[in-house]
Parts: C-alpha cells; sequence; structure tokens
C-alpha cells in the first residue's frame, strides 16, 4: 500500500514519443534480459533495475486478462531531462512515468527521481497493467478505464484514501462515465480527484461478479467492440445502472465519512484558534475571583474588628453606670 498520494501514470501515443529501441541502450548503461522483459539503465540505476525485472517477472498476470506474451522494454531514465527526452512533449510534467503501449514500452525514473516518483515497484505494475489491457483490447479502453485499471491491478490503495479525507467528497457532485475522461488532462489537481474516481469505477465493477471478476466483461468487450454490450453481458445491467450504482456505493462509502473527517478538522481548527481566548478569559476570571475573595476577606476582617469594638464600648459604658449607681460607700440606700 502507497503511504501518499501521487499522480504516477500518462499513456501516449506512439506519434508522442521518441523511440528508444532495446538495442540502444542508454550511454554508459546497460541491458538486462529475462523472460519476455528487457531493462535499460545507466550504471547507477544497476541495482533499481535487478529490482524492477524481478518484480516485472515475479508478478506478471493482471485482474481478468490472459497472461501477457508481448515483449516489454522498461526504460530507467537517470534524471529528469533524460526523462523528458524519451518521453517526449506530450507527456504532463506531473507525469512520473509513461506507458506508450503501441510500442510495448515503459519509462521510469530512476533513483535520482524525487519522492513524488512513488514506489518505483508499484508504478512498474501500474504501467505494465496498462500494456496488458491494451494487448487484449487495443484502443477500445478510454482513458479513464485504462487508469482506473492499472491503479486496481497494481493495488493503488491510496487512490482510495484519497476520498476519504477529501473535502471535494462533501461538495462535489460525481462525474458521469463520459465526462470523467476530462479530468485527465485538467492539470495534477484535477488529475488526482479524476484516477481517484476511476479507481472506485473499476473496483466496483470488478466486484459485480465476485467470481469472474473482470474476466467476462473482458471478454465480452473485445467480441463486440462495445463496453455497452459488454456491461449487459458481463453483469445484466445497462451502463446507466452501473453508473449510478457506483456514484450511490461512493457516496454511501466515502461521503459521511469523508463529512465527519473534515467536520472534526473543521472543529479542530476552531480549536486552535479559540484556545488563546478562552485561555486568556480563565486568567481574567481566575483574577477576578481572586480579587472578590480578597475583598470579602477584608470585609468580613473588618466586620469582625468593628463587632468587637462594638463589646468593648458597650462594656466600658456598662462599667460606668454601675460606678455611678453605687458611688463612693456602696450601694444606694445602705447604711
Amino acid at each position: 500500500m502507497l503511504v501518499t498520494f501521487v499522480v504516477t501514470s500518462f499513456v501516449v501515443a506512439t506519434a508522442g514519443a521518441r523511440t528508444l529501441s532495446p538495442q540502444t541502450p542508454p550511454t554508459a548503461g546497460f541491458r538486462l534480459d529475462a523472460g519476455r522483459f528487457t531493462v535499460v539503465a545507466e550504471a547507477r540505476d544497476a541495482r533499481l533495475a535487478r529490482t524492477l525485472l524481478t518484480a516485472a517477472q515475479a508478478s506478471d498476470s493482471f485482474p481478468g486478462l490472459p497472461r501477457p506474451k508481448a515483449h516489454v522494454l522498461i526504460a530507467v531514465a537517470p534524471n529528469a531531462e533524460r526523462f523528458r527526452q524519451w518521453v517526449g512533449p506530450h507527456a504532463p510534467e506531473w507525469g512520473a512515468a509513461v506507458a506508450i503501449p503501441d510500442e510495448q514500452r515503459l519509462v521510469l525514473q530512476g533513483s535520482r527521481a524525487g519522492s513524488d516518483a512513488g514506489d518505483p515497484v508499484v508504478v512498474l505494475r501500474h504501467e505494465l497493467a496498462h500494456l496488458a489491457l491494451h494487448e487484449r483490447l487495443g484502443r477500445l479502453p478510454p482513458r479513464w478505464f485504462d487508469e482506473g485499471y492499472a491503479s486496481v491491478a497494481a493495488g493503488e490503495w491510496s487512490r482510495d484514501e484519497a476520498f476519504e479525507t477529501s473535502l471535494t467528497m462533501v461538495w462535489r457532485t460525481l462525474p458521469s462515465l463520459e465526462r470523467l475522461e476530462d479530468g485527465f488532462f485538467a492539470g495534477a489537481s484535477e488529475a488526482t480527484w479524476s484516477y481517484a474516481m476511476a479507481y472506485r469505477v473499476v473496483s466496483e465493477l470488478q466486484a459485480l461478479d465476485p467470481v469472474n471478476g473482470l474476466a467476462n466483461f473482458f471478454r465480452y468487450w473485445k467480441d463486440t467492440g462495445s463496453m455497452e454490450k459488454a456491461v449487459r453481458q458481463a453483469y445484466g445491467i445497462t451502463s446507466g445502472q452501473f453508473e449510478k450504482h457506483w456514484q450511490a456505493r461512493t457516496r454511501s462509502r466515502y461521503g459521511a465519512l469523508s463529512l465527519v473527517t473534515n467536520i472534526s478538522a473543521v472543529f479542530g481548527l476552531f480549536g486552535v484558534l479559540l484556545l488563546p481566548l478562552y485561555v486568556s478569559k480563565r486568567r481574567r476570571d481566575r483574577r477576578k475571583l481572586e480579587a472578590m475573595r480578597a475583598a470579602d476577606l477584608a470585609q468580613e476582617a473588618a466586620a469582625r474588628t468593628s463587632a468587637l469594638q462594638a463589646l468593648l464600648d458597650a462594656g466600658q459604658d456598662a462599667g460606668q453606670e454601675v460606678g455611678q449607681t453605687m458611688g463612693p460607700s456602696g450601694p444606694a440606700g445602705v447604711s
């Protein structure tokens, strides 16, 4: 599972890429061959190249598809400049890997790539899924399905998690399948959203048949050339019914969670902002309370002093009256 979500893939047509044949490996580089895979890289990426070749051979089957047979060239670009030279001008700036299905060729970034390039083994699996799907169905799949399937095949759960924490789940309207395509050409932020949605669509489609998954769907799609007919024959529903199904499932599964998550975040933000005011108010209240207590104590002390003085004064007055009554010889009337 990826820790963070990154847009790692873009599929380009042959016309938009420059040819890099297995016979012309990178300058000062080397070539590795095993099974149906060839990896070309420079010496500094030798360890990465071997890792990619081992991973490609170890996991060379894809959900719902027959085992691929076409030979695949995996080119590891040593730096960003060489990556751009090899993929041509038509790939987006945010793309960290490129699949060229018509040539059965992949271009990935090497060991000097930034953290936004993702886990190279997961990225490789994603790109190989593009090639396997193309080998089976050619140009039939639309872009959104191509990317969604590759994400499912690579187990990129982080794209699923993007829904759970995305504020946009609260207010955005989920697009129709027809409009889902547009998001891949509207910049990195919109592409991120589109990747996540495409992943959800393909996941829900696969889940409609717990036994066969996508296998029958792909077979009917290839036989008829129609995605609509393939959905009907494989799952017994129309594409319109499926569209409503995946939207309802997505809203039900992630909408409430996203809302709760973001409401909690809002309350947390308010808590951070209001905490200093609360502390200040508590301090003011404490000072006022202490002042009131001090005033009460002073008032009580003054009252006690006043009462004692009154008693003393009353006793003195009583003594004077008794002395005047008795006179100098004793009590009056006694001889």
